[in-house]
């Protein structure tokens, strides 16, 4: 069944391959952009472009996930033009690189809110008619960072990945009871095909950067290279977006709560399967199974 799917953070990398795959799929698909009328404005031209090109349901839709009223705005939108919201797929993000001591508390404040609290903005938005549907679908783009192997000069955005994994898995149990699923994807550390590495925020102390130097001097560049090396040289990070449609395509209950797409295969799968077993075995010993799947009440 065709579903109505907003997809965050939608102008470039995931996000982008996400919306198309989607809507290539057969979904109507409103990929979230900011600024399309600004610096975005070419991103969103493509994915109109090729909606118009390829015959299928994509929209560029202004969606800022740093302003609540842009999103709510979004969201209204969407429901006023389709009747309804079907999937939303949580994708914005925000690299970052650099010793953590460099970054400013408000550099990391806003990395948190690019990370996390645009999670909260949309989840308000959207999740009251998905409640009113009793019946959903929350696609969180995850990271294996907050799990597995974490080199360091990349902190603040593993911790932001990290608050949001704790997030959704939270999330999952708060909404079964309204039929809203849960997946969380998880993919690996892909250094080409996206713009995470590109695009990535750096620490404005650069005298606390120069200190680091004297001793970290190339460790960034140098384990960025090996990190690289570890990678498969057929990774495609156009599978997280193949994934995604999978779960998107699912049955209602029949979707797996974790995906993993980590070719570099750097531990977290391991860590999550350990913490998702022991989360199941808590809900059952508590009496609480129920919650751990989509159990629509009328």
């Amino acid at each position: 069944m065709s579903k109505i799917v907003v997809v965050t953070g939608a102008s470039s990398g995931f996000g982008a391959m996400t919306a198309r795959a989607l809507a290539g799929a057969g979904h109507t698909v409103y990929a979230g952009i900011r600024d399309i009328a600004g610096r975005n404005a070419q991103a969103a031209a493509d994915l109109e472009e090729q909606a118009g090109a390829e015959g299928v349901r994509m929209k560029a839709l202004e969606m800022d996930v740093a302003d609540q009223a842009s999103v709510d705005a979004a969201v209204d939108r969407i429901v006023s033009e389709a009747g309804r919201l079907d999937v939303v797929v949580h994708n914005a993000g925000h690299m970052t690189l650099g010793p953590v001591e460099a970054f400013t508390v408000e550099q990391i404040a806003s990395i948190y809110d690019t990370n996390v609290l645009s999670t909260q903005r949309v989840n308000r938005a959207a999740l009251p008619h998905l409640r009113r549907q009793r019946d959903g679908l929350l696609v969180w783009v995850g990271s294996s960072s907050a799990r597995g192997g974490t080199p360091p000069y990349l902190g603040p955005y593993f911790a932001a990945k990290a608050a949001e994994d704790s997030l959704a898995v939270s999330i999952a149990a708060e909404v079964a009871r309204f039929g809203i699923d849960t997946s969380i994807i998880v993919p690996g550390s892909f250094t080409t095909g996206t713009n995470h590495y590109a695009h990535a925020g750096h620490p404005e102390d650069t005298a606390v950067v120069r200190e680091y130097d004297e001793l970290y001097a190339g460790v960034m560049d140098d384990l960025l290279k090996r990190q690289a090396a570890l990678t498969p040289p057929d990774a495609d990070p156009a599978e997280v977006a193949r994934q995604i449609v999978r779960v998107v395509d699912l049955p209602r209950g029949r979707r797996p709560f974790r995906v993993y797409i980590d070719p570099a295969q750097d531990g977290a799968e391991e860590v999550f399967r350990v913490g998702d077993r022991i989360r199941r075995e808590f809900y059952r010993a508590v009496g609480y199974e129920d919650l751990l799947g989509p159990t629509a009440r009328s």
